[in-house]
């Protein structure tokens, strides 16, 4: 098998706009996102940490590192799902995620999953 087919993690994101907790007349909104990443590859793999790069409508970046997610450093075995939600704030109605988690294989060999761009945007605000 192919080496990049062994050290495969893919990666989808759902993204939520949370108006109770969101002030945009204080320029905060809130958003919680929930993220799977399951295991298509052939080799058992943990997430040992990640690196998001967020960026507001206005250009302002934010890079966010740390380990695991949301307390947890998931071993996931071949064809095994881990999902989680956390949340980020912005300062304008929308913006942008992406970046990657960093896994290490059962055999040692370490690689990244990445993290495709995702939108976050208050309802009614993009078509």
């Amino acid at each position: 098998m192919a080496e990049a087919k062994k050290y495969q993690i893919e990666v989808t994101a759902e993204v939520h706009y949370i108006a109770e907790q969101s002030d945009p007349v204080a320029g905060r909104y809130i958003f919680a996102y929930t993220i799977s990443l399951r295991n298509t590859g052939s080799v058992a793999a943990q997430l040992i940490s990640r690196h998001w790069v967020i960026t507001n409508a206005e250009g302002q970046m934010q890079e966010v590192r740390g380990l695991g997610v949301v307390g947890h450093q998931p071993l996931l075995a071949p064809g095994e799902e881990f999902e989680y939600t956390s949340g980020c704030q912005l300062a304008t109605a929308v913006g942008t995620m992406r970046g990657s988690y960093q896994m290490t294989a059962e055999d040692g060999v370490q690689f990244e999953a990445p993290i495709e761009m995702f939108i976050l945007s208050m309802p009614r605000v993009l078509h």
